[in-house]
């Protein structure tokens, strides 16, 4: 009886911990808020004084586009950043899931207006819609990867 109270409470413990362990992950995809359109997320970093981050990606085929955002986008770090300083835009450029023509279409036109030859690409905008840089996929942790943008939006 002993042994199976102990091995309750052991589960019970190691549970606990893994809730929260997860729940800053869980924390940074719900506060994060990726926009589709461009022309809302301009008038978004205009009103807020923010800049503005364009993620041109292939979410569900692209290796290293999937990992930046695991290893950066999802963090709650990237996402207490992005809520300071940061509008955010996805480009999606998915093979297996179907965009509508008309997300299609938008994602198109921005990525030949940025000039997009790959993925990930990354465009920074200033609050005013200037480009103040490009970049993509780097090795290290989301803290490097923040402080490069934050040396772009410099």
């Amino acid at each position: 009886m002993q042994n199976i109270k102990q091995n309750t409470y052991t589960k019970l413990i190691v549970l606990t911990f893994l809730v929260l362990a997860l729940t800053p992950q869980a924390w940074a995809n719900s506060k994060t808020t990726w926009h589709t359109d461009f022309d809302t997320a301009q008038q978004l970093a205009v009103k807020e004084n923010k800049h503005v981050l364009i993620n041109f990606t292939g979410s569900d085929w692209c290796p290293w586009c999937i990992k930046l955002d695991a290893n950066v986008f999802s963090t709650s770090e990237f996402a207490e950043f992005a809520a300071i300083e940061l509008v955010l835009v996805k480009a999606d450029f998915p093979q297996k899931e179907q965009l509508s023509q008309e997300q299609a279409a938008v994602n198109q036109k921005l990525a030949r207006k940025y000039a997009v030859r790959g993925f990930p690409t990354i465009v920074i905008l200033d609050p005013q819609g200037e480009l103040v840089g490009t970049t993509g996929f780097r090795q290290g942790s989301a803290a490097s990867y923040i402080e490069h943008l934050k040396e772009l939006m410099d």
